[in-house]
C-alpha cells in the first residue's frame, strides 16, 4: 500500500514539476523575445539616416514580416556637453550612463533615446502609412513602470524619413508637410531627449531606470514587431532579467525536496 501511495505521490509531483519547468521556459523566452541586438548585429537598415555623424550599431529590436523596429540609448552630453557615439550597451536591452561624468544643461537628460522603423525590409513596397505605432515612455525612475504612450511615428513631424536607398545622415525632414509626405516613405527615425517633454513632472536629469517600448501594428491591430529597452542613469540597482526564471527554478527545487521527503516518510 505504501509503495502504491509513494508511486502516486511521485507521479503527481513529477507532473507538477514538469509544468513548472515548462512555465519557467516560457517566461525565459518572453523576457528575451525582443531584447537582443537587432538583426543579430545591432545594426539597423538601411543606415542611421538622422542628423550628422551618427554611427550605426547597438540597436535593440527585431525584424519580423518585413518590418524592423529598434531602440537604443546614446550619450547626449559628455564632459564637454557634446554628443558622442557612446552607447554603453550590455548586448541585451540595457544602456547605462553616469551623469557625474557629463556636463548637462538644465532640463536635459545625459542620454537621448533613439528609435528607428523600417516597414519594407523585404522590398515589397510597404510604406509607413500601412501601419500604426505605439511608443511608450516611462515616468517612473524605480524598477516599476508608469507609461505614457502615443503614435510617435505618425504624429512626430520632425522624424527623418527615407527608404532602403537612404544613406547615413540623408533623411528627409519636412515638419510642414509631414502628414502629406509620410506615406511616400518606408523608414522613419529620430533621436529625442527626456527634456523634450518625456519626463512628466520629474526633472529630466533625474537618475533612475527608464523603460522605452516601440510596437508596430498592422491594419487589423495585430502586433507585427516590437522593441523594448531600459536606460539606467546613475547608480541604480538593475533587476536581473532572469528573476522570474530563478523564482520558478527555486519552486522546482523546493518541489523536488518535498518529493524526497514524502518518499522517505512513506517508505
Amino acid at each position: 500500500m505504501h509503495k502504491k501511495n509513494t508511486a502516486k505521490t511521485s507521479s503527481k509531483l513529477a507532473k507538477h514539476m514538469v509544468k513548472i519547468l515548462s512555465l519557467t521556459a516560457v517566461l525565459g523566452l518572453s523576457v528575451s523575445a525582443y531584447a537582443s541586438p537587432i538583426n543579430g548585429t545591432g545594426n539597423i537598415t538601411p543606415e542611421v539616416i538622422f542628423g550628422d555623424g551618427n554611427a550605426n550599431g547597438s540597436w535593440t529590436g527585431e525584424t519580423a514580416n518585413g518590418v524592423e523596429v529598434a531602440l537604443r540609448g546614446k550619450l547626449r552630453f559628455n564632459a564637454a556637453a557634446s554628443p558622442e557615439n557612446t552607447f554603453n550597451y550590455d548586448g541585451d536591452r540595457t544602456y547605462t550612463f553616469d551623469p557625474t561624468l557629463s556636463s548637462i544643461p538644465a532640463n536635459r537628460s545625459v542620454f537621448n533615446f533613439e528609435y528607428a522603423v523600417n516597414v519594407d525590409t523585404d522590398s515589397l513596397g510597404n510604406t509607413l502609412d500601412d501601419y500604426s505605432y505605439l511608443f511608450e515612455f516611462d515616468l517612473d525612475p524605480t524598477a516599476g513602470t508608469e507609461f505614457v504612450g502615443f503614435d510617435i511615428i505618425t504624429l512626430k513631424t520632425d522624424n527623418e524619413l527615407g527608404d532602403n536607398a537612404t544613406g547615413n545622415g540623408d533623411g528627409i525632414v519636412d515638419d510642414t508637410n509631414y502628414a502629406s509626405i509620410f506615406g511616400n516613405y518606408s523608414v522613419a527615425q529620430n533621436s529625442q531627449n527626456r527634456g523634450f517633454g518625456y519626463s512628466g513632472l520629474l526633472d529630466a536629469a533625474a537618475e533612475g531606470i527608464f523603460t522605452y517600448n516601440l510596437t508596430v501594428f498592422d491594419a487589423n491591430g495585430g502586433t507585427v514587431a516590437t522593441s523594448s529597452i531600459d536606460i539606467v542613469v546613475g547608480n541604480v540597482p538593475v533587476p536581473a532579467p532572469s528573476t522570474l526564471v530563478s523564482l520558478f527554478s527555486g519552486i522546482f527545487a523546493l518541489g523536488f525536496v518535498s518529493l524526497r521527503r514524502r518518499k522517505k516518510q512513506l517508505s
